[in-house]
């Protein structure tokens, strides 16, 4: 059998969904996640989502624009209504809608209007989730599949789980098809997800120290070296989203200083000490912004975004090389357990 043929194997229902040859989706992560990385999974066979939360509606279509530019494979928006000021979240969708993008994302508190107000508008609609109530409730709004997150998830963490129990979970009470999120960086993980009955795996870490993620170089050379245990599991970059958000990031100076105290913190009550400059805008430590190509100032000190799987990313490659050695490595693991 030829590896073209015998990669047809890994098509699910989520491919059918998405229209895309592999089930693997690239996480919409806010920043890293522009349109040089999104096309660049969706032309590799995957499918890209475009991070675009709390950015303004021009910067949107002009990402939108970019994606299509670069190629006509199918692509989403990640967008997350309850980290997002109201009448931004309404511009943003209005955006996205007008676009006709393919698929919308949503994460963290399931809304059911922006549900209806995306599937309305055409679109096919991912929300990931961190429990069973809540993929519930996502596939009762009307969503499409749900992206099931373990707490190994780099960036917000939903999940308060390991994914290994959260996810065949999940996959038993719901109907939709279930993407798997949270420690996943192999082909081999790939084909783990599917065994629990996943439709596919939805990966930050595995594609942010790529060339085209929009992530600074420090952040990407501090996941290449990190090891089995360099996360830490916090809620203290809190500033620019609702209290009681815990995140996986890189350990750093910040979360020594912090020591066993790691929970805890309101965005309201955290000191706002300028640590650098992005286009102008200033960060604050404690923020939830991670630093991007055009960011300045203090680095290490900033929210190193990265889950559990940043101890499998040990160079940076072109995220087209990340499909592909994924799916090379998910039929290898598929030959291996068949033997």
């Amino acid at each position: 059998m030829s590896v073209n043929a015998e990669s047809d194997c890994l098509r699910t229902a989520l491919t059918q969904l998405l229209g895309c040859r592999y089930p693997i989706v690239s996480a919409g992560m806010g920043g890293p996640a522009r349109s040089e990385l999104a096309a660049a999974v969706s032309a590799a066979g995957g499918f890209g989502l475009l991070g675009m939360v709390r950015e303004v509606p021009e910067l949107i279509e002009r990402e939108i624009a970019a994606v299509r530019a670069a190629t006509p494979c199918p692509f989403g928006v990640n967008l997350i209504p309850c980290a997002t000021e109201p009448a931004l979240f309404a511009a943003e969708l209005d955006m996205c809608l007008a676009a006709r993008v393919p698929a919308l994302c949503f994460f963290w508190d399931v809304v059911p209007d922006a549900v209806k107000r995306a599937k309305d508008g055409g679109a096919i609609v991912l929300y990931q989730v961190g429990s069973l109530a809540d993929a519930l409730a996502a596939q009762q709004a009307g969503a499409d599949a749900v992206i099931v997150q373990g707490i190994e998830a780099g960036g917000h963490v939903r999940g308060r789980t390991g994914l290994l129990t959260l996810l065949p979970e999940v996959v038993q009470k719901v109907r939709v098809p279930v993407v798997a999120s949270g420690g996943i960086a192999t082909g081999g993980g790939l084909i783990a997800a599917l065994a629990l009955g996943a439709s596919g795996v939805h990966c930050g870490t595995a594609f942010l120290a790529t060339h085209e993620s929009f992530a600074h170089d420090y952040h990407k050379e501090r996941i290449c070296e990190a090891r089995a245990g360099d996360t830490v599991y916090t809620d203290l970059f809190a500033i620019n989203w609702p209290p009681n958000s815990p995140v996986r990031v890189l350990a750093n100076s910040v979360t020594a200083a912090a020591g066993g105290q790691l929970f805890g913190y309101h965005p309201d009550k955290l000191p706002r000490e300028v640590i650098g400059h992005e286009d102008g805008r200033p960060l604050y430590l404690y923020s939830t912004d991670s630093p991007l190509r055009s960011t300045t100032g203090d680095l290490e000190r900033m929210a190193l975004f990265a889950g559990e799987s940043s101890a499998l990313v040990n160079a940076r490659t072109s995220a087209a090389e990340v499909v592909e050695r994924m799916v090379a490595e998910a039929l290898q693991a598929r030959r291996r357990i068949g033997a």
